[in-house]
């Protein structure tokens, strides 16, 4: 395997003192999982940080090995983690990639979604412009992966707040059923500030 191309960050975990796991999302290899070394470094810190664009490099000698990669930050997303409802958008919606997409299968969609919202988040004046488009990539998450319907047609924020909670359950049942770690701590976190917004 040797991969070149953008790739959205979705998850980075520690491995060894300095080096993380990183999962990728790329446009035509799907989630890809690589060792990045120095990843909790001084200068691959700040790249590491879900929701990042980054440009990667990734090698592997066999199928059966986990792949190296060589990442550069395209685009930060770092500005927006000190911002309460922007941080919990950003860490529910990688979470929830970075949990449910299997690994190397491409969802082209997917991946423009994301980039998307992922811009969306970072650059709405207010969550009320961002939150219509969280409910469509979750819809769209549920349809490419075989639970979902058709494209939700949301008019105002109450009905797209509306639509999150209806979507809540069948992520729940279908999609995370099966994971160990708790993502939908991540979603209720987001809900809870979201719904801070309305009253």
């Amino acid at each position: 395997m040797h991969l070149i191309a953008p790739a959205i960050l979705l998850a980075a975990r520690p491995h060894g003192e300095t080096a993380v796991i990183a999962r990728m999302l790329t446009e035509l290899s799907g989630v890809v999982a690589a060792y990045v070394a120095g990843g909790r470094g001084r200068q691959l810190r700040p790249v590491v940080i879900p929701g990042n664009i980054v440009q990667a490099e990734i090698r592997a000698k066999s199928d059966n090995q986990l792949p190296f990669a060589r990442i550069e930050l395209v685009t930060s997303r770092g500005p927006w983690l000190s911002e309460p409802l922007p941080a919990a958008a950003i860490a529910w919606i990688t979470a929830l990639t970075a949990a449910v997409l299997p690994e190397r299968n491409a969802y082209p969609t997917l991946y423009a979604a994301l980039g998307a919202l992922l811009d969306a988040i970072c650059s709405a004046d207010a969550a009320r412009q961002w939150v219509e488009a969280m409910a469509v990539y979750e819809a769209l998450l549920l349809r490419e992966l075989g639970y979902g319907g058709e494209r939700p047609a949301i008019a105002d924020l109450g009905q797209a707040l509306e639509i999150l909670d209806r979507q809540e359950p069948l992520i729940a049942r279908y999609l995370l059923a099966d994971t160990r770690a708790d993502v939908l701590a991540a979603r209720q976190l987001l809900r809870q500030r979201l719904e801070r917004m309305v009253e």
